[in-house]
């Protein structure tokens, strides 16, 4: 008998102990990386293929400056909720 189990998802790399200040375009979405291990964070560059995480979509509805988590400890991701500040 197979196990067909998926495997749990590994945790989240910090991948810088502040949010990312990025000024975004309304109507652009932006995938914003929650493993923590892409190279252009804050958003996604495919590396977290097996890791069991993906990526977050989010969209702007205004031009403006947004922070993105930066420690992937958030619980309101992609934005930062100040998770940072207990690690």
């Amino acid at each position: 008998m197979e196990n067909d189990a998926t495997p749990p998802a590994a945790a989240p790399v910090v991948a810088q102990a502040e949010p990312f200040e990025v000024a975004v375009k309304a109507g652009r979405t932006y995938w914003w990386c929650s493993c923590g291990l892409s190279t252009k964070q804050p958003f996604c560059d495919g590396t977290h293929k097996g890791t069991g995480l993906s990526p977050q979509a989010w969209k702007a509805e205004e031009d403006g400056t947004v922070w993105f988590c930066g420690c992937k400890q958030t619980g309101a991701g992609p934005m930062c909720d100040g998770s940072h500040e207990r690690l």
